[in-house]
């Protein structure tokens, strides 16, 4: 443990110094693997099926963007694979900082392409991203630390 912050604890491996978070309990581990599973099916389901289907709802609403259908094919694509990724343990912190981004865009086109109509749809889906891309931040590292050594 580091004696600034109680939640860390640092490991020398080597040349190398790392901070790694404390383990979550295993209640709060199973409450934040329920959110990821549950963003998942909401992302995967009634939000990515209707884009990747063409379905009339999301074909309009994609129109009034004006990217055309390639850009509604598009978002339904990163949200199907963010979902995917969502619920895999090594990609899921990162997948949820890719969905926050995602949801980012979604709040801006939101607000200026559709008058704020549905604004916070966006932002309530961004919080619990929030909440899991930080409970999983050490295996964010861990992805990381991966692809470095094979680089």
């Amino acid at each position: 443990m580091s004696a600034t912050d109680p939640t860390t604890a640092t490991a020398t491996t080597g040349t190398t110094t790392r901070t790694t978070a404390r383990p979550l309990s295993r209640g709060s581990d199973l409450a934040v693997r329920t959110l990821q599973i549950v963003l998942a099916l909401f992302l995967a389901i009634p939000s990515a099926l209707p884009k990747l289907i063409g379905h009339a709802s999301a074909a309009e609403s994609f129109d009034k963007i004006g990217f055309g259908d390639w850009f509604m094919y598009l978002v339904g694509v990163l949200e199907l694979a963010g979902a995917v990724a969502l619920v895999i343990p090594i990609l899921s912190g990162l997948s949820a900082l890719a969905l926050i981004g995602l949801m980012a865009g979604a709040f801006i086109t939101q607000m200026t392409v559709f008058d704020g109509q549905y604004a916070i749809t966006p932002v309530l889906v961004a919080i619990p991203l929030a909440v899991i891309a930080w409970t999983r931040r050490n295996r964010t590292a861990e992805l990381f630390a991966v692809v470095r050594e094979r680089l």
